[in-house]
């Protein structure tokens, strides 16, 4: 076996996923085929750890198994504007998603600052604003504080 060559179980430790998995990459043609050792184990040079390790970020970033094999797949001028449609498709929706992922970090974070003043101003005796949010609201928009007679009993 060359220095360069690595069984599946060694790519798929270095990759982070399981043997079945480089198994399925090659069977769906995402890994080019591998070659056999005389004990017919499969072999696989260095650039299939980087390329599983390709696969999976695509897959976290929300490009299917097809998608990402479109853009494995080398080719001339057509092949080439399809993938460039594809990562520009893909980036408009990362965008996307990094807004609303941004918009709902503010209202968590305005949330925990609510929360903070609530506790630092009431003590124990604090009413979670979150909690609050869908019960009553003082006319001004502000949520008010349920007095102690106000609590419900069991």
């Amino acid at each position: 076996m060359e220095q360069s060559e690595n069984r599946i179980g060694e790519v798929a430790r270095r990759a982070g996923v399981s043997v079945d998995t480089v198994r399925y990459y090659e069977r769906l043609k995402l890994l080019p085929r591998s070659q056999r050792s005389s004990g017919g184990f499969r072999l696989f040079d260095e650039t299939a750890v980087d390329r599983v390790l390709f696969i999976k970020q695509a897959q976290e970033l929300g490009f299917t198994l097809d998608e990402i094999k479109g853009l494995l797949a080398t080719g001339g001028a057509e092949e080439c504007r399809k993938v460039h449609d594809l990562l520009s498709e893909k980036l408009h929706e990362l965008d996307n998603r990094l807004e609303s992922l941004k918009k709902f970090r503010r209202v968590l974070a305005h949330h925990l600052t609510e929360c903070e003043r609530e506790l630092r101003e009431h003590g124990q005796d604090a009413c979670c604003p979150v909690v609050a949010l869908d019960k009553q609201q003082a006319p001004a928009g502000k949520l008010r504080r349920k007095q102690p007679h106000e609590h419900r009993r069991n």
